[in-house]
């Protein structure tokens, strides 16, 4: 069977199909970008908009204040939490929900709601579930002696959050998984069956490996998530709190930069920190994840 290629007769047309894109991309993306960068350098006077040359210092200062510090290992567990937990949990509904049952093809497209719910809805669903007094969760966990309560206790806040950023983004990493596994070839797992192999051996042995593109598609993105989209999550549930327990970085970086304006050079920086740690994880996770992925 051969392939058409698209040729354009007018060289201009691709262009101007790409400009639009192109345009959103420089205006919010590229230009913002380029302006951190610039603040970064910078101290800048709240009032005035006066800006004072100082060089690196702005990164120097973060990475010697205790608090940027916290805030950086907080973000570090809580993304570990949503990417590792997230990921699994969504492969294990997904396998559930691909199974050729009756009544499967509504229960797969009720996965996908919790991921259309805005952050903002989302987290007061979970701050009423996890309520230390009303809860629906805390009441019962309360009746197997284990108190919870996400206003005092640091770990359970930060608990809290990840779990409520695990939950909404479940059904977002469920549709790919669904994807990924209604492409695997039903011929070789029919021969697996055939040679004798059970479906834990077939799970491990054939789905996983070919499901690896998947999977490094999602680690990436579900990296991006966690780093940069769950700040209307925290700042509608806990703030930062408590004792700076659920203090992501998104989140130091708004309070900086827009409470806090005379650290408006600090939050530049701290954006710049953000965008580069980001990079170096998915450059990792291309090195290590990507190269152990097997492509049809």
């Amino acid at each position: 069977m051969s392939v058409r290629t698209q040729v354009f007769s007018d060289r201009v047309l691709p262009y101007l199909l790409l400009a639009p894109t192109i345009i959103v991309v420089i205006i919010f993306f590229v230009v913002p970008a380029i302006q951190s960068l610039q603040l970064s350098f910078y101290r800048v006077h709240a009032f005035s908009g006066r800006r004072l040359y100082v060089g690196l210092d702005n990164f120097a200062r973060l990475f010697r204040s205790e608090e940027y510090l916290h805030s950086l290992w907080v973000t570090a567990v809580f993304t570990i939490f949503v990417v590792v937990v997230g990921l699994a949990l969504s492969l294990l509904l997904a396998v559930g929900a691909s199974q050729p049952l009756r009544g499967f093809g509504i229960y797969r497209t009720l996965l996908i709601w919790p991921y259309a719910l805005s952050p903002a809805i989302a987290g007061i669903i979970w701050m009423l579930l996890t309520d230390p007094t009303i809860g629906v969760l805390t009441h019962n966990l309360s009746k197997l002696g284990i108190e919870f309560n996400r206003n005092t206790n640091t770990t359970h806040a930060l608990l809290f959050v990840s779990i409520a950023a695990t939950w909404k983004i479940l059904g977002y990493n469920v549709v790919f998984f669904l994807a990924g596994l209604k492409n695997i070839p039903r011929d070789v797992l029919e021969a697996a069956s055939l040679d004798g192999a059970n479906e834990w051996i077939k799970f491990w042995r054939m789905t996983f490996p070919l499901l690896t593109p998947t999977i490094l598609f999602l680690l990436i993105m579900n990296t991006l998530y966690a780093a940069f989209q769950t700040f209307g999550l925290i700042d509608i549930t806990t703030q930062g709190g408590p004792s700076r327990a659920t203090y992501l970085l998104i989140y130091k970086l708004f309070k900086d930069g827009f409470e806090n304006a005379n650290l408006i050079g600090s939050a530049a920086a701290q954006s710049i920190i953000l965008l580069v740690l980001v990079a170096v994880l998915t450059i990792i996770q291309f090195r290590t994840v990507g190269r152990r992925a097997f492509y049809q």
